[in-house]
């Protein structure tokens, strides 16, 4: 969306960003914009000297928000209904509305900064036009890994860093391609990277997890000679402990909780209870919205709740 300057008179900003509305337009003007980006809405009238203070501070502050939210003004003495039905008794009012509904406002003609301070705490986490959405964008490459592409989704979070060198999921969804592609050297080095205060992220967490796994996977042997053992002996649990590991550093989760249950079964205390922790760190690395979280978790609650 471009923004355009008026020339002539009093500084004015493009009619899309800055208007006038009446009741026949109030449901369109800030109802339904006010679902696509925070819409303040300014109760004045021609005879209120506060009002005449206060408006060009608005029109400034929302020019300076650079499409983050909207300003749509009302004159009370032309249009009494709407603010009669919201109860506004005194002007200036500015009423702010977020999907649709009234989020915050404040009455009277209050300093400049207090209306920045008013409109960053409204705007936080709103992009300006024209600039990158960061949570579409880490979206995008979430879906991307899902997908099975671990490289394209590591260029896209490498875009995001290169826009904010300290985005925690960024950090958190790049060192998760390298663990995915068995980088795990440059998956550390990725989540090190991550401040001391954000390392219980659930992201972060994860990944530490999943990092945790992958190192464990590269000293309990190949499946098949694990699947071997295990077969020789169905009660060797510490075989069948890090067959259950192998198998989830090759993708397969599914097998891997069966056997972690399966030790679970027949001895619960067996390593300290190491089985039904390691499901747990499973389940922390895969996420929980993952369906291979959401099952084993039914069928470990089966198990230890029957």
């Amino acid at each position: 969306m471009t923004i355009m300057e008026q020339g002539g008179g009093a500084p004015q900003a493009a009619p899309d960003l800055i208007k006038e509305t009446t009741t026949q337009t109030f449901v369109r003007d800030v109802i339904e914009e006010s679902k696509r980006q925070p819409v303040l809405i300014d109760f004045w009238a021609e005879w209120c000297g506060p009002c005449r203070q206060l408006t060009p501070i608005l029109e400034k502050a929302v020019r300076a928000a650079k499409g983050r939210v909207k300003l749509v003004k009302m004159n009370i003495d032309q249009h009494p209904a709407i603010p009669g039905q919201m109860g506004i008794q005194s002007i200036p009012a500015v009423i702010a509305f977020v999907n649709g509904q009234p989020a915050d406002g404040f009455m009277g003609a209050i300093p400049e900064s207090q209306v920045n301070a008013f409109i960053d705490k409204l705007t936080k986490g709103v992009p300006a036009a024209g600039e990158p959405n960061i949570a579409e964008i880490l979206g995008e490459a979430e879906a991307v890994l899902a997908d099975g592409d671990a490289a394209g989704a590591a260029q896209i979070y490498a875009e995001v860093l290169a826009l904010d060198s300290t985005n925690i999921a960024a950090l958190a969804g790049l060192a998760k391609c390298y663990v995915t592609t068995g980088a795990i050297e440059q998956a550390k080095q990725t989540l090190a990277m991550v401040p001391e205060s954000k390392r219980n992220d659930a992201g972060v967490k994860a990944v530490q997890a999943a990092i945790e796994l992958a190192e464990q996977a590269q000293s309990v042997g190949p499946v098949a000679e694990l699947e071997q053992k295990v077969a020789a002996n169905p009660l060797d649990h510490q075989a069948r402990f890090d067959l259950a590991t192998a198998l989830n550093a090759a993708g397969k989760r599914s097998e891997a909780t069966a056997q972690l249950l399966e030790i679970v079964k027949r001895d619960r205390k067996w390593n300290d209870d190491g089985a039904r922790r390691q499901l747990v760190q499973f389940f922390e690395a895969w996420g929980g919205a993952d369906e291979a979280t959401v099952e084993g978790r039914k069928r470990l609650s089966t198990i230890l709740f029957s």
